[in-house]
């Protein structure tokens, strides 16, 4: 702990100006601080949702059951509380099966695009180790964009 520094809780209140004046020393703290208070947060969230979960879990499979639905929104009440329960839908396809019926398609005289989204990627760290010339070749197609910065601020 350092002498005078500010708490999260006064953080929250302080103009950008006045947190950007602290000392590194002092950012950091509060930076560990924060990064302690997101990950307890989330560990709270998850323990919350899991009982949650395991409390309505049956009900909703329940209501699923009887709109004949295996995935998808279903809304209960329990008391005075309506329950909105979702089972979202994730569909995985496999890649080399698409492939081949892309190809099936192809071979027909129809166009895959009718019945499938293609789409085209390069990893990057292949695209790295390329030749100069092919790097070249696609260095027209390659956009690149940078994420949000990220500053961790470490204490000896």
């Amino acid at each position: 702990m350092i002498p005078n520094a500010p708490t999260l809780d006064q953080l929250r209140t302080m103009p950008v100006g006045d947190i950007i004046a602290l000392p590194s020393e002092v950012l950091a703290v509060l930076q560990e601080d924060a990064d302690a208070a997101l990950k307890s947060a989330k560990s709270m969230k998850d323990w919350l949702d899991g009982a949650i979960a395991q409390k309505f879990g049956d009900r909703a499979h329940e209501a699923r059951a009887a709109i004949a639905k295996d995935t998808g929104i279903v809304r209960f009440s329990d008391g005075a509380i309506t329950i909105v329960a979702d089972l979202p839908k994730k569909v995985d396809w496999d890649q080399a099966k698409l492939d081949a019926l892309v190809e099936s398609i192809r071979a027909s005289g129809e166009d895959p695009s009718q019945y499938i989204e293609i789409s085209f990627s390069v990893s990057e760290r292949a695209y790295g180790a390329w030749p100069d010339a092919i790097r070249r070749a696609f260095e027209p197609a390659r956009t690149l964009r940078t994420g949000k910065p990220t500053f961790r601020l470490l204490r000896d």
